[in-house]
């Protein structure tokens, strides 16, 4: 049991780490975002799709059965990341990975209205506690600041993320993980071609490498490794373990970028986490 428990760990961690290179590979490429996430989504289409075949995964059936879910949850993903990854752009990783990382309090809100599942009081605490966090992490609240619209980006990346976990969860639950991302990397790349002619893309050629680890560790293999890890636990206990990907990210951040977040950012930062950790716990 201890040995179990002790790989499931070992996984989500991994997983996490993995997916927490996007802050610094997004604030390290020197591309637009839109056309980051196409070169991103056009890399895992390949990985993903040998992954699955490879798995012998029913891919075909599985489009049959849930396209339409796979497109509007495709095309959410896509807003998700681009958003992300321009909130990236605008500020810096510990502003664009917490304000993204309110996505589960973000879903608990919309449960209710999407879902109609009973509106919990304590939500409402969890809810303050999340608008003061995010009120923190920008020291000079102003329209006009590139920080600040750093943050709303992020939080609207958190809004569409949380859509797209809602509409996989109710439409297409009985599909491996992996196969709904091959499907959405698909559908990102298609609803991202009109990019490739309005963004310049010249120095393409020399942000492959980065693109590719972007591509392969970070969107294949991460997002691959946290949905085998909800086989073998619960969403709430995978939730909470993979909270540490903020902190991950900024330590990434800190490193390779020289990036050190304000004090405030911290505080703020920190609220919003432990928000998401009491959640989680509740529903263990």
């Amino acid at each position: 049991m201890q040995t179990k428990r002790f790989q499931h760990f070992g996984l989500v961690t991994t997983a996490s780490l993995f997916i927490a290179t996007s802050g610094t590979l997004g604030r390290s490429i020197d591309l637009d975002p839109q056309i980051i996430i196409w070169c991103r989504s056009f890399i895992a289409v390949f990985v993903l799709g040998g992954y699955c075949i490879y798995k012998n995964y029913p891919l075909l059936k599985d489009f049959k059965k849930h396209k339409i879910g796979l497109l509007f949850s495709g095309i959410l993903m896509g807003i998700h990341w681009v958003t992300y990854f321009t909130a990236l752009k605008m500020s810096n990783v510990a502003v664009a990975m917490l304000s993204v990382f309110t996505f589960p309090i973000v879903t608990v809100f919309l449960e209710p209205l999407i879902l109609k599942v009973p509106f919990q009081k304590i939500h409402l605490l969890f809810g303050l506690m999340i608008m003061i966090g995010i009120y923190l992490l920008v020291p000079d609240f102003n329209l006009k600041d590139k920080m600040t619209i750093g943050l709303i980006l992020g939080l609207i990346s958190a809004l569409t993320y949380a859509i797209r976990n809602i509409m996989v969860k109710t439409k297409i639950s009985n599909m491996e993980g992996s196969s709904v991302m091959f499907f959405q990397m698909i559908v990102v790349c298609i609803f991202l071609i009109p990019a490739l002619f309005f963004y310049p893309i010249e120095n393409i050629s020399s942000q492959w490498p980065l693109l590719l680890f972007l591509g392969i560790i970070t969107t294949s293999l991460g997002h691959t490794l946290l949905a085998n890890s909800l086989k073998s636990s619960s969403t709430s206990n995978v939730s909470i373990l993979n909270s540490i990907q903020p902190v991950f990210g900024i330590l990434l951040a800190f490193i390779f970028l020289k990036e050190v977040p304000q004090f405030q950012s911290i505080i703020g930062g920190s609220l919003i986490l432990s928000t998401v950790i009491l959640e989680g716990l509740r529903k263990l």
